[in-house]
């Protein structure tokens, strides 16, 4: 207790410190001591949680049955699991309620209990049915796991050959199913894993559709919101951005005052929940001032959401933090701060080691060079084009939009102030044409570069202009 107080007076673990403040515990005690107190504070936590947590409730009683088996109280010890094994089923902890049954017939089959005969068939079907099921599940839950990690290594698919790629992992990986017998993990993994494919090859149509179906699978189990309320916030998550990306600004704010409401509803009651709740707040604050165009009123929360990463209470990780620096600086971008946009850039482009999202930091790379010619630094420029040239070339990412930005910004220093304007409207009548590709989509996702091609043209701010894009959009009446 003495340790936990000093070390609760401080904030922080100083063992010089603890030693000198409390006499008592001498040097050679301190490791055990702190692993002592580590444990009693992880029993204690656990008692709180119990009651917020059905996974915790049955492993404690799980534990109390083998109490009662360790005592010889066989009859007592099989009524805490049949008690027990209906509530794990009830919730879908499959894996658990499979370990009830194995308790089950490991004492059924070393003491005489009751009718073994009859019981020993009724536990084998019940762990033949549950060992499908769970081996399914865990099928679904890979192949969606698989596709969330290719997709923060790649990104989108780039090319034919990506598309391919993708295409025969996930048909080989996917197991076969019959939809109408599938419980609420089963599905939930495999929309989740729908969703990831489609949205890796850019198809968004589809990509909504599976959102969709893994949102409303809360709704038709809506005791599992509580259940796996981390999960029910990440399904709000990716409806939020296939509404994002398909331009649906109506159903985007509807599903944005669901989020929102999660905290009053109660649903937000741990540290992961409100990291989870904070981050996907922040992710679809910002889209919402990439939809309407509020560039200028959305960098007033730029520093609130800048402290939130450096203090990182939650623990984001680095993929997180890299795309908060990216919409940050496409938020400053978008209301003309040019050099504030590059330091946020930086950031991504120096980030140690990166081996995830090559399309956010070959993205970063391009906008930065954007926001040097605003600035007007044609010097600096001229060097940059060349270097990011050859960094997108090793990345396999140089593609058909890349190629005419560079060739665009190479040709900058010759141009005359009377030929810039012309050479603009070449430059957005090309990627025009581009943007029709299936595979060019992704450039158009990361960088708004129709809208500043538009913006130089007309000789108007960028914000402006996406204002105008989303006025036309959404009609008056929407506004």
């Amino acid at each position: 207790m003495k340790l936990f107080d000093e070390i609760s007076r401080t904030g922080r673990f100083d063992e010089s410190q603890v030693l000198d403040r409390i006499p008592l515990i001498k040097k050679t005690q301190l490791s055990n001591l702190k692993a002592h107190l580590y444990k009693q504070l992880l029993i204690c936590l656990r008692l709180l949680s119990r009651q917020n947590t059905t996974e915790i409730d049955i492993r404690e009683r799980i534990d109390y049955a083998r109490v009662l088996y360790d005592k010889g109280l066989y009859r007592q010890s099989l009524e805490i699991l049949s008690r027990t094994k209906p509530i794990a089923l009830r919730n879908n902890h499959y894996v658990l309620a499979l370990n009830i049954l194995e308790f089950e017939k490991f004492i059924e089959s070393q003491y005489i209990t009751r009718s073994i005969e009859n019981r020993a068939e009724e536990l084998k079907k019940e762990t033949v049915a549950l060992t499908k099921k769970i081996e399914r599940t865990q099928a679904f839950s890979n192949l969606a796991l698989q596709l969330y990690g290719l997709y923060l290594k790649v990104g989108h698919v780039r090319n034919k050959s990506d598309h391919q790629y993708l295409h025969d992992f996930f048909e080989s990986n996917l197991p076969v199913y019959n939809l109408d017998q599938l419980d609420f993990y089963e599905k939930l993994y495999l929309f989740q894993s729908y969703g990831w494919y489609y949205y890796m090859n850019q198809d968004f149509a589809n990509f909504y559709r599976y959102t969709r179906k893994w949102y409303e699978l809360f709704e038709e189990y809506p005791e599992m919101v509580v259940e796996e309320t981390a999960l029910y916030l990440k399904s709000l998550h990716n409806l939020l951005s296939s509404l994002y990306i398909s331009l649906s600004d109506e159903r985007f704010i509807n599903m944005l005052k669901v989020l929102l409401a999660a905290p009053a509803q109660g649903l937000i009651r741990n540290l992961n929940q409100e990291g989870l709740y904070k981050l996907y707040y922040y992710i679809h604050l910002v889209n919402k001032h990439f939809l309407e165009g509020s560039f200028s009123e959305g960098i007033k929360k730029m520093p609130e959401l800048v402290a939130l990463i450096k203090e990182n209470p939650y623990d984001w990780d680095k993929h997180r933090i890299l795309v908060f620096y990216y919409k940050i600086a496409c938020m400053y971008f978008g209301s003309g701060e040019w050099s504030t946009s590059i330091t946020y850039l930086n950031k991504i482009m120096n980030a140690k080691t990166p081996d995830f999202r090559g399309d956010i930091l070959s993205f970063a790379r391009i906008l930065n060079l954007i926001a040097h010619y605003e600035l007007g630094n044609q010097a600096l420029l001229e060097y940059q084009v060349k270097s990011v040239y050859r960094y997108l070339g090793k990345m396999s990412e140089l593609q058909d939009v890349q190629n005419e930005i560079f060739r665009f910004l190479r040709k900058t220093p010759k141009m005359s102030k009377n030929d810039v304007k012309t050479r603009f409207q070449e430059l957005h009548d090309r990627l025009v044409k581009l943007s029709e590709s299936t595979y060019a989509k992704r450039a158009f996702l990361y960088l708004d570069i129709m809208s500043w091609l538009e913006s130089k043209i007309e000789g108007k701010k960028v914000e402006a202009i996406v204002q105008r894009t989303y006025r036309n959009r959404v009609g008056p009446s929407q506004e």
